[in-house]
């Protein structure tokens, strides 16, 4: 049995998230169902993060178990061409050791979210982006930002479906850039809450509209209560970028 580590890219808009559904496709479902055309086995494929639906990825991380005999140049090749049409592209594939597991051994996980701040609608950036007609003063949202770098708890920013034993996360990034109209929210942290960067980035966008100010953002920290966040941005704008190993 020889593991695979993959690096795949998707467009989520076709999909209900990454892992496997009963109710739609995903990202999951899509890569087990061409493994099995490949190797005529039934394979699990761990991943880095479960992203919700309409989310992206530009470099998720994955791992997947095949006995049969293949190089990992050969399993990419054959992966992709049976991906097609789905939006799904493995980057890149490597053979790791038996221990090396995509989401217990991950040391830092990054996302990207990405805003468009005009008053038209977006066009072939329609569901790839944030569309914010209100002007966003990218200064205020940094300084709001800022407030949530470090330990917390998190519980405000949190899906009331999030699966995790504890709401105290590290975040170790949390950095608003401007380029013209486009506004992007950095994050990084070893792992992250269910809907955690979506809540942040939708109480950032209320700081950048004047509807909040940063202390806002440090009382619905503090108050630690699902019901005082004020707004959950849409899954649209969010990319994971990468994720660190040792």
């Amino acid at each position: 049995m020889t593991r695979f580590a993959l690096t795949v890219e998707y467009d989520g808009r076709p999909f209900m998230g990454w892992q496997r559904q009963d109710h739609g496709p995903s990202v999951q479902q899509a890569i087990e169902d061409a493994a099995f055309e490949i190797t005529g086995e039934r394979v699990a494929v761990h991943a880095a993060g479960r992203t919700d639906a309409g989310v992206h990825a530009l470099g998720m991380r994955a791992h997947l178990d095949v006995a049969r005999t293949i190089t990992p140049f050969r399993l990419m090749e054959a992966l992709n061409a049976r991906l097609r049409p789905d939006p799904v592209a493995i980057l890149d594939c490597v053979e790791v050791a038996a221990d090396w597991h995509a989401r217990f051994s991950c040391l830092a996980r990054y996302y990207e979210y990405r805003i468009v701040q005009r008053r038209a609608p977006l066009t072939w950036e329609r569901g790839l982006a944030w569309r914010v007609a209100n002007p966003l003063d990218a200064e205020a949202m940094s300084q709001g930002a800022a407030r949530l770098v470090g330990r917390h708890d998190f519980t405000t920013f949190r899906s009331v479906h999030c699966q995790a034993d504890s709401p105290l996360r590290t975040l170790d990034r949390l950095e608003v850039v401007r380029e013209g109209e486009r506004i992007s929210v950095f994050a990084s942290a070893r792992s992250f809450l269910h809907h955690q960067v979506r809540s942040m980035v939708g109480c950032l966008a209320l700081v950048g509209q004047g509807k909040w100010t940063p202390d806002d953002m440090t009382a619905a920290l503090e108050a630690r209560d699902r019901a005082e966040l004020g707004l959950n941005a849409p899954s649209d704008g969010l990319f994971f970028v990468r994720a660190d190993y040792p």
